[in-house]
């Protein structure tokens, strides 16, 4: 397996992607920009520097197990796994259209490095519970990391798997929520505000973290083995900016599902370029 990034490339890589990201949505004439850029940091710590997972043997058994319960936001994912060697970096190319296997959503049976389909927000975290529990019982060393949006908790099926993740003291789960505080049409302030979250998970049991979600040296610390607690599962609450990067697209509620124009992309992938000096 590669050698971790540090910090710094760490940063680079999350540009790197960004920008590939972005001109993936823009040439694809669809997309979910604004929670891809949210969530584009956190992905590059995981697979550039947590996550035990082989290009060359993407169904290890000992392999970590990392699942995108938003899986709207495929396109980051893609281009984080075509980064890694998991896909050939000319298919992102390919990103919706017809007969292409890099779909809206994530699809295990056709995309190497993804282990569950998911779309349907709130099913990623209960399958998740359900990995951690299946490599207890095998006495497996791996460990199961999970992103979900901030808006999809509202969905009732996580909290019965955070029930259940610390019912059976699965402290080999790792749940990252993105809390961009915006979800599909509007502010989660404005719909059904479940923050602050850091509580809640408390309350059920959870060994819970509070982090800049944008800023690598915590993601990287958070996400370090040393933090995690014996018996508890753990949950990091990564507090984060939707269309993070994008001066016009930052903490904006219309970028959720919508494609740049010419002259934004030309403005956006500027500002990307120029962040990245």
């Amino acid at each position: 397996m590669e050698t971790e990034m540090d910090t710094q490339d760490l940063r680079r890589m999350a540009n790197k992607i960004r920008q590939r990201d972005l001109r993936a949505v823009f040439e694809a004439g669809a997309g979910h920009i604004g929670g891809e850029m949210s969530v584009i940091d956190i992905l590059t710590a995981l697979y550039f520097h947590i996550l035990r997972v082989d290009p060359a043997n993407p169904l290890d058994p000992q392999r970590d197990r990392f699942v995108l319960s938003k899986g709207h936001t495929a396109c980051a994912l893609y281009v984080t796994l075509a980064e890694k060697g998991f896909i050939p970096k000319e298919e992102i190319e390919t990103f919706l259209q017809p007969h292409s296997r890099l779909n809206g959503h994530p699809n295990r049976t056709k995309v190497p490095g993804v282990e569950t389909n998911t779309g349907p927000l709130g099913h990623g975290l209960p399958v998740a519970v359900g990995m951690a529990l299946s490599a207890r019982l095998d006495g497996a060393s791996w460990h199961s990391y999970v992103v979900t949006g901030d808006g999809e908790m509202q969905e009732g099926s996580n909290w019965e798997a955070i029930a259940s993740a610390a019912h059976y003291k699965l402290d080999n789960l790792t749940l990252i929520i993105d809390h961009n505080r915006l979800q599909q049409g509007a502010r989660l302030a404005e719909t059904n505000n479940l923050a602050p979250l850091a509580p809640k998970l408390e309350a059920f049991g959870w060994a819970v973290q509070e982090i800049d979600g944008h800023d690598m040296d915590e993601i990287v610390a958070a996400l370090s083995p040393e933090k995690i607690v014996a018996g508890k599962p753990r949950c990091i609450v990564a507090h984060t900016n939707k269309g993070h990067g994008i001066s016009f697209m930052s903490d904006n509620v219309a970028w959720h599902h919508k494609v740049p124009s010419a002259e934004q992309y030309k403005q956006a992938m500027a500002e990307l370029q120029e962040a990245a000096q």
